[in-house]
C-alpha cells in the first residue's frame, strides 16, 4: 500500500496562487467524486485552507494517479494550466507523505507554529472525505493517527501554550488579564486591516459575539463587519461607538492619532461602564499615549507586546525537537504497522503452503504405520510442526525484518515466485 501527497503551501507558493487552487466545500466534494471517478480504487482526502491546498492519496501504485497526474487534477479542476502551478508543488510520498501529515495536524508546518486552527481543518477535510466514501484503511490509518501524534504533542510539549503572534498575545496574555469572560462585551474596531481581523478571530474563540466596524472607507468597513457578524458605522459616529465599547482595536494608517486626549475625554463623558480595553496596533500610533494614563483606560501599543512575542518564541522554539520526536516517534510506527499489513498476506500464503504438503506426508506415514497408537502419533505431528517452523523461521524472520523498513517489492516478488503464491 502506498501514500502519496500532492500540494502547495505558504512557504513558497504566493497567496495569489493558492487563491486560485483553493478548495471550498462543494468544490472538494465535487473533485472528490471526480477522482474518484477517474481513479476508483484510490483513496483522497483534499485538505484546503488560507495558507495550504494539499491532496492525500492512498491505495495500490499500479492503480493510483502518478504525481503529474495528481498536480495537473488540481489545476484542471480550477480551469488552470498545470504548468503555472506545477513550480509551486511538492510531492510526498509514503513515509515523508505520513511524517508530512503528522507535522501538518500538530501545526509544526503552520505560519505560526502551535497555532491551534489547523488540526480541526485536518479533521473537517477527513470526516468529509470519509462522508463521500472516497476514504480507505490507509487514509483512515494515516488521518486518524495524525490526529492522536497532535494530541500527543499538545500534552506532552508546551508548543500550544505560548502565543508567538501580537493579536495572540493581545487576547491571551493581556486582555484575559482585564476581562474574564468576552461574550457579554461590546467590541470596537477602528480600520480594516489584516491585523484587525486576526484580533477579532482570537477574540471570537474567546466569545466576543457583540462587534462594531468603524473605517473612514464604508465599503470595507461593511465587508469586515459582514465577516464577522458585526456591524458597520459611519466613521462621524467613532466617539459614540467608542464610549460604547469594552474592547477597542485600532489599526489604521493614519498619519496623526485617532483618538487623542481630547477626543477620549468626549469619549469618557459618554461612558456608562468601565473599565476599557484599548490595544493601538498602528503604526504610527492611532491613540495618545496619555490616553492610557487615564482611570479603567488598559492602553496596549505593539510595543508593549513584542517582548512577550519574543519571550514566548524563544520558550516555543524550545520545544519543538521534542514536538519533532514525537512526529518521528509515531512515523516509524506507523509505517512498521503498514508495512507489516502488507506482509500479512504473504507470510499467511506462506504457512498455508507448507501445510498441505505436511499433512499429506503425515497421512502417508500413519496409513505405513497403522500400529501407531494416538500418543505417538501425537508426538510425531509435533515434530513435524516443529520442522517446518524451524524451516520458515529464517524466511519469515526476514520478511518481518524487511518489514519494520518497508518490504521492498524484489522481496515480496521472489517469495512469490519461489513458492509460487498467488500474486
Amino acid at each position: 500500500m502506498n501514500l502519496l501527497l500532492v500540494g502547495c503551501s505558504h512557504h513558497r507558493t504566493p497567496l495569489a496562487v493558492r487563491e486560485r487552487l483553493a478548495f471550498d466545500e462543494a468544490q472538494t466534494v465535487s473533485a472528490l467524486s471526480a477522482l474518484r471517478g477517474r481513479w476508483p480504487e484510490t483513496e483522497a482526502v483534499l485538505l484546503s485552507t488560507c495558507n495550504r491546498v494539499e491532496l492525500y492519496l492512498g491505495g495500490e501504485k499500479a492503480t493510483m494517479p502518478s504525481p503529474e497526474e495528481a498536480g495537473a487534477f488540481l489545476a484542471q479542476f480550477h480551469g488552470l494550466d498545470p504548468a503555472l502551478i506545477q513550480p509551486y508543488l511538492y510531492v510526498y510520498e509514503d513515509e515523508e507523505a505520513v511524517r508530512h501529515l503528522f507535522q501538518v495536524a500538530s501545526s509544526l508546518d503552520s505560519m505560526v507554529l502551535g497555532e491551534a486552527q489547523i488540526l480541526g481543518q485536518v479533521k473537517d477535510a477527513y470526516q468529509l472525505a470519509c462522508q463521500q466514501g472516497a476514504t480507505g484503511p490507509v487514509l483512515h490509518g494515516a488521518f486518524q493517527t495524525a490526529v492522536k501524534v497532535a494530541r500527543r504533542v499538545a500534552t506532552e510539549t508546551r508548543l500550544h501554550q505560548r502565543r508567538v503572534s501580537i493579536p495572540s498575545v493581545a487576547v491571551g496574555d493581556f486582555a484575559q488579564q482585564v476581562f474574564d469572560r468576552f461574550d457579554d462585551k461590546q467590541v470596537l474596531v477602528i480600520g480594516a486591516g489584516e491585523m484587525a481581523e486576526e484580533t477579532l478571530q482570537y477574540l471570537q474563540q474567546e466569545g466576543a459575539r457583540q462587534i462594531t466596524v468603524v473605517n473612514r472607507s464604508w465599503d470595507r468597513a461593511e465587508q469586515l463587519a459582514r465577516r464577522w457578524q458585526g456591524r458597520a458605522v459611519p466613521w462621524d459616529q467613532l466617539v459614540q461607538a467608542a464610549a460604547a465599547a469594552d474592547v477597542i482595536i485600532s489599526t489604521t494608517g493614519a498619519p496623526d492619532p485617532i483618538l487623542t486626549g481630547e477626543t477620549f475625554r468626549q469619549v469618557a463623558a459618554q461612558r456608562r461602564r468601565w473599565p476599557v480595553f484599548i490595544l493601538d496596533l498602528a503604526v504610527p500610533r492611532d491613540v495618545d499615549p496619555a490616553v492610557g494614563e487615564q482611570p479603567g483606560v488598559y492602553l496596549f501599543s505593539i510595543d508593549d507586546l513584542k517582548a512577550t512575542c519574543e519571550a514566548n518564541r524563544r520558550q516555543r522554539d524550545a520545544e519543538l525537537p521534542a514536538a519533532m520526536q514525537i512526529v518521528e516517534e509515531e512515523t516509524a510506527e506507523f509505517m512498521a504497522d503498514l508495512h507489516h499489513k502488507a506482509s500479512a498476506p504473504l507470510i499467511m500464503q506462506l504457512r498455508a503452503g507448507w501445510q498441505k504438503p505436511k499433512e499429506e506426508e503425515l497421512q502417508r506415514l500413519f496409513n505405513k504405520l497403522p500400529q501407531l497408537d494416538e500418543h505417538a502419533r501425537t508426538e510425531i505431528r509435533r515434530s513435524f510442526d516443529r520442522l517446518v517452523n524451524k524451516m520458515l523461521h529464517l524466511p519469515l524472520d526476514s520478511l518481518r525484518d524487511h518489514a519494520r523498513h518497508g518490504v521492498p517489492h524484489s522481496l515480496m516478488d521472489a517469495l512469490t515466485k519461489l513458492f509460487r503464491l498467488k500474486d
